[in-house]
């Protein structure tokens, strides 16, 4: 009997990407096996987040094999995708993994699939598994038409997802990466004015 996890929800907005993901695993098609996996987690020191989707144990390998790709990239995004991606197309891993994971830095957010796809979002929200169509329609209403920031959106997101999907729930786990751009300053002093002399008055 294979175990699945489902859905992921990523949002890049103003600096900072949040991936958010349910905690429901799935025990074939009809039995609910754990209901507080975690899917969503930091690597390469914290500086690199992801959430996956599919079967949990090829999940783990495509994860496993991906941080060690950062290792030997110096946490460069982008090669190690890439990298990664290019193991499976020579079929040096020898399968194909039933899985798929989302991951980003603080530049670049990029999904990642166990057929050796690499996607860079056009616009800065994805979704992935079994919930991830209602997840990603919620999230790019909400990118567009509110202020929301990124893990707000990615929460909201993922919880209407659940309220759709058997396979997710809205026990939600989120990761951020980044730091705001347009965080509230505090206000400048205003230098005060010389007052004036009784010359100047006159």
């Amino acid at each position: 009997m294979e175990f699945r996890g489902t859905t992921i929800c990523a949002v890049k907005k103003n600096g900072v990407t949040a991936i958010a993901g349910d905690g429901q695993v799935t025990m074939g098609e009809s039995v609910i096996f754990k209901n507080t996996a975690v899917k969503v987690r930091r690597i390469f020191g914290g500086k690199v987040i992801l959430g996956f989707a599919g079967s949990v144990t090829d999940a783990f390998a495509l994860t496993e094999r991906f941080e060690g790709m950062l290792n030997k990239f110096g946490g460069n995004l982008m090669r190690s995708a890439v990298e990664l991606a290019e193991l499976w197309r020579s079929d040096k891993i020898g399968r194909k993994l039933d899985a798929m994971m989302i991951t980003a830095d603080e530049n670049t957010l990029l999904i990642l699939s166990g057929t050796g796809e690499v996607i860079e979002p056009d616009e800065g929200v994805c979704a992935i598994g079994s919930g991830g169509n209602y997840a990603l329609a919620a999230a790019r209403a909400l990118y567009q038409e509110t202020d929301y920031d990124a893990a707000t959106i990615a929460k909201k997101a993922l919880k209407i997802a659940s309220e759709i999907c058997v396979f997710t729930n809205d026990n939600i786990r989120l990761e951020t990466v980044g730091e705001e751009l347009n965080a509230t300053l505090p206000p400048a002093k205003l230098a005060k004015k010389p007052a004036k002399t009784k010359k100047e008055e006159d």
